[in-house]
């Protein structure tokens, strides 16, 4: 049996860290302060380098293209940014849902 279950359905969209962008929340540690989210950017949307200085990042594309250093990547791709790395521009060529999860509070910089 898993300890938890969270049914995305049942969850709101909440305003992003940038415009365009819009969070999920599907589960908060309260002992470390990580979260899983979904994560939506609106198609044309870019967001600009920046640095997670607390948390370690892993998302997976669930739908839509990511251009991310002049490369395009959809859907079943796993991108990783270590903790206080520089990281983006992310650039939406499309609507893109995914799966993030970072393993200590979500606090942005920009770089």
């Amino acid at each position: 049996m898993f300890q938890y279950i969270a049914k995305a359905d049942a969850k709101e969209w909440q305003t992003g860290p940038y415009e365009g962008v819009e969070l999920k929340p599907l589960h908060k540690d309260e002992s470390t302060g990580g979260v899983v989210v979904l994560r939506k950017f609106k198609a044309g949307v870019t967001v600009p380098p920046h640095i997670h200085p607390d948390a370690n990042e892993w998302a997976y594309i669930l739908s839509g293209e990511w251009e991310e250093s002049g490369d395009v990547y959809c859907e079943g791709t796993l991108f990783h940014a270590p903790k206080g790395e520089v990281h983006g521009p992310h650039v939406a060529k499309s609507e893109v849902v995914s799966l993030t999860v970072f393993d200590g509070p979500l606090t942005v910089v920009d770089a």
